[in-house]
């Protein structure tokens, strides 16, 4: 989720219902965090904690490192990224790519184990291809380690998003391990989420792809764990106004000139819930100005919003 599990993003997610929400992936590589897209990812100010930090690296000292570093600048949870399927990540040897060395997984999660004094969570698929599905050893690895949760994309890194997730297998992890364990891939509905919460016996369920454009999914998921009912579809008047605060908020994060342009990505998500929109896409893909892209929006909900309003 790179790319995608801003800052902005982060705080909206949270105000959604997300009991969680973790930083893309940042690398463990401190010299490049000089960057203006690292030194944007380190950047945690206003966050609603617990503030959990994702990082990524092949090499223990310099992920104990990482992990101490950011734990120095706010961090309250350091994730290890061992899932990302990535060609220019798994060619450092990090992401889904350390799974294929088990004694390099047993060495980088105990050396960051050791180095901080807060939880320290995992993210990992399946295996490196369905030759090598390993989730289990691996779970058992992290266990041992002092991993306080394991996350399981229920692929492994060959099948990328291809497929259907394998929630057998991290039903066999969930079952071997005494940590909590979180579920990932293809929950994209309150009903799916308690279908596989109920298959594999996890403690939670992790929601990626499906929350781009929709991150009203996480208060639907939570009431529906807790009370067994459904919540309806938003209004377009509330999705309206979801999208303008978080235009708003994109800009304020990343200026007047990258901002609206990280926007567009964003609109693309959350119209992919109205149907007959690419016409409207394609205008607001011109605008330069956050004033503008809010004009249009409200605009362009105007009336459709009215329309909804008279069938009610």
């Amino acid at each position: 989720m790179a790319g995608v599990t801003d800052r902005p993003f982060r705080q909206l997610c949270r105000r959604q219902g997300a009991g969680l929400v973790v930083s893309e992936m940042v690398t463990s590589d401190t010299s490049l965090w000089h960057s203006r897209k690292s030194r944007q990812r380190l950047d945690h100010s206003g966050e609603t904690g617990p503030i959990s930090v994702q990082i990524a690296g092949g090499d223990p000292q310099m992920m104990a490192d990482a992990a101490r570093l950011n734990v120095d600048n706010g961090a309250q949870i350091i994730d290890i990224n061992m899932g990302c399927p990535a060609k220019k990540v798994c060619k450092k040897a990090a992401g889904s790519a350390l799974l294929k060395d088990e004694t390099l997984v047993a060495d980088i999660l105990n050396a960051v184990v050791a180095a901080v004094s807060v939880p320290v969570t995992l993210k990992i698929r399946t295996g490196w291809s369905p030759e090598m599905r390993n989730a289990l050893t691996v779970a058992r690895i992290a266990e041992d380690s002092g991993i306080a949760a394991l996350a399981i994309h229920g692929r492994t890194r060959a099948c990328r998003f291809e497929g259907q997730a394998e929630y057998d297998t991290m039903a066999a992890v969930a079952q071997a391990i005494s940590i909590p364990v979180f579920c990932n891939g293809d929950i994209d509905s309150a009903k799916k989420a308690r279908q596989v919460l109920d298959h594999t016996g996890a403690q939670a369920v992790m929601i990626g792809r499906a929350a781009q454009g929709r991150p009203w999914i996480f208060r639907q998921i939570d009431h529906y764990l807790r009370t067994g009912q459904h919540l309806p579809e938003p209004a377009l008047s509330d999705i309206r106004d979801i999208l303008c605060t978080h235009l708003g908020e994109l800009a304020a994060f990343y200026g007047p000139l990258m901002g609206p342009r990280i926007a567009r990505k964003h609109l693309g998500w959350y119209l992919k819930t109205i149907p007959e929109s690419e016409d409207f896409r394609a205008r607001f893909n011109r605008l330069e100005t956050t004033q503008d892209q809010h004009a249009s929006v409200r605009d362009y909900f105007e009336p459709l919003i009215e329309r909804e309003e008279k069938a009610a």
